[in-house]
């Protein structure tokens, strides 16, 4: 087994559902876990075919609850929206931005290939300071409550496989590839350095 925790990231767009409803399972199990966004702005959908609401990480997640409910509170109650923000201001009081992170992880998870794309070419713009690998994996979550949490499960045996292993870069091939064949899942991978 390592000699130390598992230091894990969890990474959606949006930092409100999948990579909250991660980080929920993940430290239900003992996990060394934070959560991120990697969009510039959070994005909520409308009803009428306009423009979405949009609100900078830094508003709390109470605010845009309050806001959404002013604005149609039968529609963001109806597509979960507002429960999802309920549940996130119980975590954190408002999103955060990975990009503005620096703390160590050892793995990196995303949940779909846009983020996984994007925190890749963040984490190869950085400064390497320890040259300590940084494993990124991406797991295909669909953004939905249901599917939030399937896929956080998924993340959850991952993390569990790894922190049994002695070696996780010569185990992680084969952690993903029996996670593939259980699950049917495509899972990106590589390795970046901090």
């Amino acid at each position: 087994m390592p000699s130390s925790p598992l230091r894990v990231a969890v990474v959606c767009m949006r930092n409100i559902n999948r990579s909250m409803e991660a980080h929920s399972i993940l430290r239900k199990k003992s996990f060394s876990v934070r959560f991120f966004g990697m969009g510039s702005l959070m994005r909520f959908p409308r009803l009428a075919p306009k423009e979405p609401v949009a609100y900078d990480f830094s508003t709390s997640c109470n605010m845009m609850q309050k806001d959404l409910s002013c604005k149609d509170q039968k529609y963001y109650k109806g597509n979960g929206v507002l429960h999802i923000l309920k549940r996130s201001d119980r975590i954190k009081p408002h999103p955060e931005r990975f990009q503005e992170c620096r703390d160590p992880f050892d793995v990196i998870f995303t949940c779909a290939e846009r983020v996984y794309n994007r925190v890749v070419a963040a984490m190869c713009a950085r400064d390497q300071e320890t040259w300590q690998p940084v494993h990124v994996i991406n797991v295909d979550i669909e953004d939905t409550l249901e599917l939030a949490t399937l896929g956080s499960l998924i993340i959850c045996e991952l993390c569990q496989g790894l922190q049994q292993v002695e070696d996780m870069e010569g185990s992680l091939a084969e952690l993903l590839q029996a996670e593939k064949e259980k699950t049917g899942g495509n899972f990106l991978h590589t390795v970046c350095f901090c």
